[in-house]
């Protein structure tokens, strides 16, 4: 298992060249410690595990790992098929015409959303679309706490867990982000 800079784990999402709508995740709270879990799960690409937190408001650092290479039933179970919540990754356009071409489908899509009868997944999917993110789908999150299915992965990738616990528990540490004010 390879530990990386979870904004790696983000770039091999991008690149995977999955379907972007066939993403799923769950998040929420670490269940020790300062900071969030996350996995993100894919039938075609596997399940990537990921541990992060905010050193200050403008700076997130974290770990992340794929713990899994495909994505079986029993760990599909754990991953929403549909939720009131979505996420989305998105990577920046390639330049400043990319960029208006970019936003001229995103106003083109929410012009006609705008006149014509639909649903907010829909309109969420055309967005996505317009957008050209490479991974979207339902979500699993709470702000609060951590939702059960994050503990019954974890419980199922024990290993990782461990590991990157540690890893991110020393970033923490080299951050001083564990102290309050003296």
């Amino acid at each position: 298992m390879r530990i990386r800079e979870w904004q790696e784990i983000l770039r091999d999402v991008i690149e995977s060249g999955a379907e972007p709508d066939g993403w799923r995740a769950v998040a929420g709270d670490r269940s020790q410690g300062l900071g969030e879990d996350l996995y993100l799960g894919h039938p075609g690409v596997g399940v990537y595990h990921l541990k992060t937190y905010a050193k200050n408001p403008f700076s997130v650092r974290g770990v992340g790992t794929q713990v899994a290479r495909n994505l079986d039933d029993e760990i599909g179970s754990y991953l929403p098929e549909d939720d009131d919540s979505r996420f989305a990754v998105r990577s920046a356009p390639d330049g400043e015409d990319a960029a208006k071409e970019q936003a001229t489908r995103l106003e083109e899509t929410i012009k006609a959303h705008a006149d014509a009868p639909t649903t907010p997944d829909a309109l969420f999917e055309d967005v996505m679309d317009a957008v050209e993110s490479p991974a979207f789908g339902p979500m699993e999150y709470d702000s609060y706490g951590r939702p059960e299915n994050l503990d019954r992965l974890a419980e199922g990738f024990e290993e990782a867990e461990e590991l990157l616990n540690a890893e991110l528990d020393d970033l923490i540490g080299e951050d001083d982000v564990d102290r309050g004010f003296q």
